[in-house]
């Protein structure tokens, strides 16, 4: 039951299947928010504040804010029809036109500036002029919000790229604007280039951890959650290091994701595809994650606990921070599948040693009811992701039985069959060979082979190769 304080759009947006979260998270939002710049910061503003009853006021108060730091008109028209659909009667759902217009005036004037400043460059014919004329009007539509024309302008650099350095700020300029776009199949074209075995940038060597958050980030958002788990676990660690509140310091990527977002996406990621062998070589030993996971120790705890075969603590672990990864941008649209995958190996790994268990003995082991195991383990079995059968007369799941003898017995009828069939045309070649036959080389029809070619031969001239044997 919904609230009765609770707005009428969050009712309306849980009736149509969108995510609602009731509960508060264990983040704090001043400090969460701190921790990101540019466009990534406002669309997370805005997704928590039109997903979270509890925290909508006083993040859709920090969206405007933020909207009015920048010159995207769009991103200001966004937040306030938000706040006028969730609190009308906020002071911020009357639009400040005044700012709409004069944000719009400049932008058109910076706009006219950076063309005239750019056809200048172009009849000079310098190249790095033309490179930086190029850089700056990408730059400039990616800050107001004009991603496609910001993509073009980042591609016409191309041409006039010099340097290697040159490359790599093109293509990190494109994995940016991508990635605000959306577009993850751009992401990954831009990151391969820059890992392209036959192009050795020295420059993209620093940059191999946002190269790989990149490419995960990218691999997440395509739902293949194993690559992208290999990823964000290969990232290196001087990410770690970065300092959140210096927009100059190259290793900060908190435009897109902070060194604890990859920590969870990785470890999400890798408890859903992995299994707990990989756990423990691939993500528990690798020195390289291991900075990152020391972030976020709840997933290093819940990792942990799986790999003991402690499923039930660490779904404890996950559910409880539900909340937080409902709240995230990147998560929010695959967390019901990764939790699945994740609560489905967790089943299936449990089972393993058991020819049946009953769903009381399921309901314990993983802190449920009966019925809603009974509805979880029939949902893994039409996906597939469980070879057994249920009982419901007695309540037990029931393994399926692999007779090992039979099996063995089937594969050696049908190796006897194919040794019997090669030595049959073998001895067919070799008596037709006896018989002065000619054997040709290749079949003079499409589709026909000597041998069975000869065989015609033979039926032609009255040749019977059962009587040769």
């Amino acid at each position: 039951m919904a609230s009765s304080s609770e707005p009428a759009y969050f009712t309306k947006a849980r009736l149509a299947g969108r995510p609602v979260v009731r509960d508060l998270p264990k983040f704090d939002l001043d400090a969460y928010i701190a921790n990101y710049r540019g466009k990534t910061r406002f669309d997370r503003l805005l997704l928590i504040g039109t997903t979270s009853p509890l925290l909508a006021p006083e993040a859709l108060r920090y969206a405007v804010a933020e909207a009015k730091q920048g010159r995207d008109v769009g991103r200001y028209d966004a937040v306030i029809a938000a706040i006028r659909e969730i609190m009308p009667q906020d002071p911020n759902a009357i639009p400040d036109t005044v700012w709409r217009e004069n944000v719009k005036k400049l932008v058109k004037t910076e706009s006219d500036r950076l063309e005239t400043e750019l056809k200048g460059y172009k009849n000079n014919l310098i190249k790095e002029s033309i490179r930086m004329g190029y850089d700056d009007l990408g730059q400039h539509h990616h800050r107001t919000g004009n991603l496609t024309e910001s993509v073009k302008a980042y591609g016409r650099m191309r041409d006039c790229c010099t340097t290697p350095s040159h490359v790599v700020i093109m293509n990190l300029r494109l994995i940016s604007a991508a990635i605000d776009q959306g577009n993850w199949l751009a992401v990954q074209t831009n990151v391969q280039k820059l890992r392209s075995p036959g192009q050795q940038f020295a420059e993209a060597q620093r940059l191999t951890a946002k190269l790989s958050a990149a490419a995960g980030l990218a691999l997440l958002a395509s739902g293949n959650y194993k690559e992208a788990a290999q990823e964000f676990i290969e990232a290196d660690p001087r990410m770690v290091q970065a300092r959140l509140d210096d927009p100059a310091d190259e290793e900060a990527f908190n435009e897109v994701m902070t060194p604890n977002d990859i920590a969870v996406y990785g470890g999400l990621c890798a408890l859903a595809s992995m299994d707990r062998t990989d756990l423990q070589k691939k993500v528990l030993e690798n020195s390289r994650f291991r900075a990152y996971l020391e972030l976020e120790p709840h997933i290093r705890r819940a990792i942990t606990f799986f790999v003991s075969s402690k499923y039930s603590s660490c779904l404890f672990i996950l559910d409880s921070y539900r909340s937080d990864y409902l709240l995230d941008i990147h998560l929010q649209p695959h967390l019901g599948e990764l939790y699945f995958q994740i609560r489905s190996k967790a089943i299936q790994q449990y089972f393993i040693p058991f020819s049946c268990a009953t769903f009381a003995a399921l309901a314990t082991a993983f802190d449920t009811d009966e019925n809603a195991v009974e509805k979880e383990l029939t949902g893994m079995i039409k996906r597939g992701n469980l070879d057994a059968r249920i009982n419901l007369f007695d309540r037990v799941l029931v393994a399926k039985m692999i007779d090992p003898r039979r099996k063995v017995h089937e594969h050696a009828l049908q190796t006897a069959k194919e040794y019997e069939r090669t030595a049959h045309l073998r001895i067919l070649r070799t008596e037709m060979i006896n018989a002065g036959l000619e054997v040709a080389e290749k079949g003079k029809a499409a589709g026909v082979g000597p041998m069975f070619e000869n065989a015609g031969r033979e039926h032609r001239y009255g040749i019977s190769s059962a009587n040769n044997f």
